[in-house]
Formats: C-alpha cells, structure tokens, sequence
C-alpha cells in the first residue's frame, strides 16, 4: 500500500471509506479539521500559532494549513502510510500540497470516489447525524429512518445546513475548485477512479483492489 489523497463530493462516504481503510491496514489519517483540533490543544508554536487563529473564528490561511502537512508528514514514522482525506480543496493547494510531498520523498496516489449530483442530492438531503457520537446514517446503507443510534443511543439529527440549497452551493464549489486537481492527477497517471454509487462494502472492495493492483 502506498499514500493516498481521498477525493469524492459529499455524500460520496469518503470519510467512512477512509476509516475503513485505517482500521484495515494502518494508515494515519489527515483530516485538516481534526489536525487543528488536535494541534490547538498543544503547547507548541504551531499550536499556540493555531489555537489564536481559530478562537479567533478567523479561517486558516492555506500557509498555516502546509505548516500542519509539514508537521503531520514529519511525525509519520518509518512505514507509516497516510490518507489525505478532503485536502487537496483545489488545484492551487494541490501545487502547495505536491511541494510538501516533495519534502520527504512522498508521491501519494490519488483515489476518487466519483458520484453523480443527483446520487448527491438524494444522500445528503436523507443523511442524519448522532447528537452525541457524531456517527452519519442515510439513504446509503438504508439507516435514514432511524430515530436514534443504535451505537450509543443518541438523538439522530438532520444538520442545519443540510439544505437543498446550502447543499446545491457546496456542490457547485467542489466542481468549480476541487475537480480541476483530480483531473490534474488525472493527467499525470496518478488518478484511481472508484465508482461511488454501489454499497460501502462495494466501494471498499473495489479500493482495496485496485490498491492493490
């Protein structure tokens, strides 16, 4: 297995698969929210550095966020393999995210879960989300008529921004700003393109595979 940079719209299950992935074979997830999550609770430079913008509520500059790259790609251990998961956001943080790579001698593959709008739409507007272990249930396994979790109990909820309108503009952003990347790795010979609209357990299948391959 080698790094793999994780593209797919919403409502694609990048996220689950990227788990899946990480539980199966050990890989270290970058997950720009959860980096800084997880940095603005350190007593670091970067972190105090992180921490006052974000209580700030100002957004991270893409400068800050190669920082975070840097500093997660500098902490992988020997071995340890890494999914980029919902970064690169567009062609020109794919150009800053290559040149990090570059660093340390990283040339990740990139996989894209593809899903077309309508498959989208009929996901994002049916998905709830667990009020306290932030599981996400909906049209794709079945599960969007549940009430509460069966993991933990929790109340199930549709987000607020969950609209079909807020949806519709989140959508018009990834084919405006991300899609001109994973046509770039495309171009490069460095695209995996996964068929989205199957199961979980399809989708994981056909990664592994052709991973593997």
């Amino acid at each position: 297995m080698q790094d793999i940079i994780l593209f797919g719209m919403q409502g694609s299950g990048k996220g689950t698969q990227a788990r899946i992935l990480a539980d199966k074979f050990g890989y270290k997830i970058f997950e720009t929210g959860g980096q800084l999550r997880r940095l603005a609770a350190e007593d670091s430079e970067l972190g105090r550095e992180v921490k006052e913008i974000t209580t700030a509520g100002k957004l991270v500059s893409n400068e800050i966020v190669m920082k975070i790259v840097e500093n997660f790609l500098q902490n992988l251990t020997e071995g340890e393999q890494a999914i980029f998961d919902g970064i690169p956001r567009s062609e020109s943080q794919r150009v800053s995210l290559e040149a990090e790579f570059a660093k340390v001698s990283r040339k990740p593959l990139a996989v894209y879960i593809s899903l077309n709008r309508e498959e989208a739409l009929k996901r994002l507007l049916g998905r709830k989300t667990c009020s306290k272990c932030g599981k996400i249930f909906g049209t794709k396994d079945g599960s969007e008529n549940l009430a509460s979790c069966p993991a933990c109990g929790g109340e199930l909820k549709i987000r607020a921004d969950d609209t079909q309108e807020a949806i519709e503009t989140r959508l018009d952003v990834y084919d405006r700003e991300t899609m001109p990347a994973i046509e770039k790795y495309r171009e490069e010979g460095r695209l995996v393109e996964i068929e989205g609209t199957k199961g979980m357990e399809s989708v994981n299948a056909e990664i592994v595979s052709k991973l593997e391959n």
